[in-house]
């Protein structure tokens, strides 16, 4: 066993990372050590990632961290800085709170990732650095060249070869550097110096539309939780709908003083931009958050939206850019139903690229919209033939009477009961999905065919029935009943 991390008491009597536990415990007898858990400490680096976004929405964990005693966090602050006086007074600020969470942080800023990364571990300044963009190279200088992020025996490799310095690395030959060292050394040089970008993905997907509330001091009301929210869905859905947008799906994050983060999500079946809706939808959410000690900041984001273009007023004033949803008064219902029983609690039928009639549909949460197989949206679907409002879970036999095998029914026979045919039409002929069956099946498999008829009875009670197979001599048909028109 092995020391993974150390606090500054213990590495300030010669404890340190990668010291064998026995070895530790002769240099301080009382030494107190606790089992080391990776995910935990991912889990909480993520936490921290995550609270950091009162900062920027651009935030992620750094995949290069080097162990559980130098984990670290990325921040593109680029268009966020002005919100807090600038990049020195962000850094301060950001210092400060970790600080008072029980965190040595050392942070510092820099035109590259790379840059600011070698400075907030290897220079020797405070906690906070700013680098300016004409002093990369200056700062960079002094700086061992495991600042670059290069694996710990080619540093080493260097450092045996008197390259310890990134600014001796500068200095040297390319092609000689990269024929013995890699070229992965050379990538890195120029990533911090800005000769080559790199790019960092952000631990989660950073919203276009966003709306910030930043309190002078915490609230811990419900009602002023409210209240902010109010001014949070008039700020977004007036950029909604400057840019024809309507949300899918918002999210409201809460950052509390103790550096923990509360959050609500809500979607919508169709693009919305009304913020009476959107803040029905956020009521219920709102009354299970837990505001903690007191929060500090609030941050709405849409994370899904579609186009939603406006609508023409009547001159009653009914319409308007929602005016959408008074041909649709069902919408508002579903959005409530599905926020409060879940996304997979409200269901419709959805098309499938089939047309065998049991695999043309699938049931599709009423939060979510797919495309339409057959031309256009769901909402406004290309052209399909008519099909009936109820489906049987599966065909049921019929008998059949039929005055010419190949013709419609003229009588047929269904749960003990006798159905006189009045009228008949048909037929559609649906052929199997011959692109599934398998490529040595049975012919009479592959050529399986149904003939569907819309037939009505004396009664008026309408029916759809199909022939399984087409007409044979001396053949037997098959007939099924598979649904009821309305």
């Amino acid at each position: 066993m092995s020391v993974a991390a150390v606090n500054p008491a213990a590495e300030a009597v010669g404890v340190r990372p990668g010291l064998s536990l026995a070895a530790a415990r002769a240099l301080v007898p009382g030494l107190a050590t606790f089992e080391a858990d990776p995910a935990a400490d991912r889990g909480a680096l993520e936490r921290l990632a995550r609270w950091c976004g009162r900062y920027t929405p651009w935030t992620a964990v750094d995949e290069h961290a080097g162990g559980p005693g130098a984990a670290s966090l990325w921040l593109d602050i680029s268009g966020c800085a002005h919100l807090f006086g600038g990049e020195a007074a962000l850094l301060d600020d950001l210092a400060r709170r970790l600080c008072a969470f029980g965190f040595t942080a050392r942070a510092a800023v820099a035109d590259t990732p790379g840059a600011a990364w070698a400075v907030a571990r290897f220079a020797a300044t405070g906690a906070t650095t700013v680098v300016a963009p004409q002093q990369i190279r200056r700062v960079l200088a002094p700086l061992p060249v495991a600042g670059l992020r290069l694996l710990p025996g080619v540093a080493e490799a260097l450092g045996r070869v008197g390259l310890g310095r990134i600014g001796d690395l500068a200095q040297v030959a390319r092609a000689p550097l990269a024929a013995r060292f890699g070229a992965a050394s050379l990538r890195r040089l120029d990533q911090a110096l800005g000769r080559t970008d790199e790019a960092i993905s952000p631990g989660r997907p950073v919203a276009a539309l966003r709306a910030r509330r930043a309190f002078a001091e915490p609230i811990g009301r419900r009602d002023d939780v409210a209240a902010a929210l109010d001014r949070l869905l008039a700020e977004l859905c007036t950029r909604l709908e400057k840019t024809c947008q309507g949300a899918r799906r918002l999210e409201l994050i809460l950052y509390r003083v103790d550096g923990t983060t509360a959050g609500a999500a809500i979607g919508t079946g169709r693009p919305v931009r009304d913020a009476d809706h959107l803040k029905r939808l956020f009521a219920e959410k709102l009354a299970t958050l837990d505001v903690g000690f007191g929060v500090e900041t609030m941050i709405l984001t849409a994370t899904a939206a579609d186009p939603l273009s406006p609508v023409q007023t009547d001159l009653d004033g009914h319409g308007g850019t929602e005016g959408h949803h008074v041909a649709r008064p069902a919408a508002h219902l579903v959005d409530r139903l599905g926020n409060r029983l879940g996304a997979d609690g409200v269901v419709h039928l959805g098309l499938r690229a089939s047309h065998i009639p049991e695999r043309a549909s699938h049931a599709v949460s009423a939060l979510a919209q797919a495309p339409c197989p057959c031309g256009g949206t769901e909402d406004e679907p290309g052209w399909r033939p008519p099909r009936p409002l109820h489906l049987l879970p599966s065909p049921e036999p019929i008998q059949v009477v039929a005055p010419v095998p190949d013709d419609p029914p003229a009588m047929f026979r269904w749960r003990r009961r006798q159905h006189r045919v009045a009228e008949a039409e048909g037929p559609e002929r649906i052929g199997p999905e011959w692109w599934l069956e398998e490529p040595l099946a049975p012919a009479s498999q592959q050529d399986r065919i149904r003939d569907y008829y819309r037939v009505e009875d004396t009664a008026g009670q309408r029916f759809w029935v199909y022939r399984d197979g087409p007409y044979r001599p001396g053949i037997k048909p098959r007939w099924y009943l598979h649904g009821f028109f309305a």
